[in-house]
């Protein structure tokens, strides 16, 4: 069997996220998604067990994808849930940079390789730092056509 890992903020889960999700998936025998703290991307707009919740209400339709937590290093909890690769997305040429190099450390310090999956040009405008900003000055509605639909309910939620 093979499984992925598929590791982010998620802060919140968008609609590329989904995508990236989704083409795992069809790849892998198995996908975890695992929200993780990111300091470098400022106070989050919800925890890692709402994130957790939230991916999980909108991957209902994917019997093979599950979501976990974890606070350590990635590829420790790559092993942790079974992953042979770890999953990453990108939307554009700038994301690969920095995760070519995270991807080259992760292999480094633990032999797990990492896979990148392009989204489709449909999504790669979309970031859950924009959303979150929208959202916070009180623009959820406008931002709800890029996410799941659970996520859009949770973003409804957020006081502006």
């Amino acid at each position: 069997m093979r499984a992925a890992l598929f590791p982010g903020s998620f802060d919140p889960f968008h609609n590329g996220h989904l995508e990236m999700v989704e083409m795992a998936a069809r790849t892998f025998d198995h996908v975890t998604v695992a929200p993780l703290h990111n300091a470098r991307k400022g106070v989050p707009l919800f925890t890692l067990e709402e994130r957790a919740e939230m991916i999980t209400e909108a991957v209902t339709h994917l019997d093979n994808v599950d979501v976990a937590l974890g606070e350590a290093l990635t590829v420790d909890l790559a092993r942790r849930v079974g992953a042979d690769v770890i999953v990453k997305g990108l939307r554009v040429a700038s994301d690969f940079e920095h995760e070519l190099q995270m991807a080259q450390m992760n292999e480094a310090i633990s032999g797990i390789v990492t896979l990148f999956l392009p989204c489709a040009s449909t999504s790669s405008f979309i970031a859950s730092t924009l959303i979150r900003d929208i959202v916070r000055l009180g623009g959820a509605e406008r931002v709800a056509p890029m996410v799941p639909a659970p996520v859009a309910g949770w973003l409804a939620r957020v006081p502006a």
